[in-house]
């Protein structure tokens, strides 16, 4: 499929590469690579959370220079700071953490945010814990759930045109096993609220680092679906691991994911 007549837009997951690259060389490898913008990643390290108190003029400097958007956050930091803690100065740290993600994101042109679609991680979670994430995915929204159906039934309590579900059908695949659900079935759920998709491998039990063509995800099957859902955004999930060959990693996960998607889109 001719590169400028594709209906999709293929985004590459930062940390597929090493964290010493500059983001010149980040979104230069991507572009290289086939992938059509770079989504950041926001996660519970220090040195990624502290991004969001930084200035971002070399950021936009290399978007600039190498006409890559960045297009997407994957803001998992809430891993480590929930919106539904039990500590109550953890929930507001959550908050905190999304104001500055939303005001980071609206600065360099970032038009979704992953969110975590959990209650808390490192916590039992209760009545409470879920009590206090949904008043927080609220106030969220005011200033994503391992299936679909799950996920809606916070974006239909919100009820906000800027809570939408961010699905990884790799998850989802292993999910299905757990609930008997099929993988495009559970995406109907979402049906007129799936902003965009990530694109991950995956087998029974495990959610990552697992190559690409080696596992169970049905890719060509569910972006199809997706496809019929107007979904057109999609991300390559995948880890860089101290591997020497991760630039060959990068840009063979373009290939496989460039003819998943353009079969899917036929």
């Amino acid at each position: 499929m001719d590169k400028l007549n594709r209906e999709y837009r293929l985004g590459l997951y930062e940390k597929s590469m090493p964290s010493t690259l500059t983001w010149v060389e980040k979104l230069t490898i991507a572009k290289k690579s086939g992938f059509d913008y770079l989504e950041i990643s926001i996660d519970e390290s220090d040195a990624k959370l502290a991004r969001l108190d930084q200035p971002t003029d070399e950021i936009k400097e290399a978007i600039q220079k190498t006409g890559v958007p960045i297009s997407s956050m994957c803001l998992s930091g809430h891993r480590k700071y929930p919106l539904g803690s039990h500590d109550k100065e953890i929930q507001k740290k959550s908050l905190e953490i999304m104001k500055k993600a939303i005001d980071f994101a609206a600065d360099l042109g970032i038009r979704i945010i992953q969110l975590a679609g959990y209650d808390v991680y490192y916590e039992d979670g209760d009545l409470y814990t879920n009590h206090d994430f949904e008043t927080n995915l609220k106030k969220c929204v005011e200033m994503a759930m391992d299936t679909v159906e799950k996920a809606m039934r916070y974006v239909n309590l919100v009820s906000s045109p800027y809570l939408g579900v961010y699905p990884d059908i790799g998850n989802l695949k292993n999910a299905s096993l757990l609930y008997g659900v099929d993988v495009d079935e559970d995406l109907m759920c979402g049906k007129g609220h799936i902003f965009a998709s990530h694109l991950k491998e995956t087998v029974p039990g495990k959610y990552r680092e697992i190559p690409f063509g080696t596992g169970h995800t049905e890719f060509v099957k569910n972006i199809k679906t997706l496809k019929r859902l107007g979904v057109r955004m999609f991300v390559g999930e995948f880890w860089y691991v101290n591997n020497e060959d991760w630039q060959d990693v990068v840009k063979n996960a373009g290939v496989f994911l460039r003819d998943k998607l353009d079969k899917g889109f036929e």
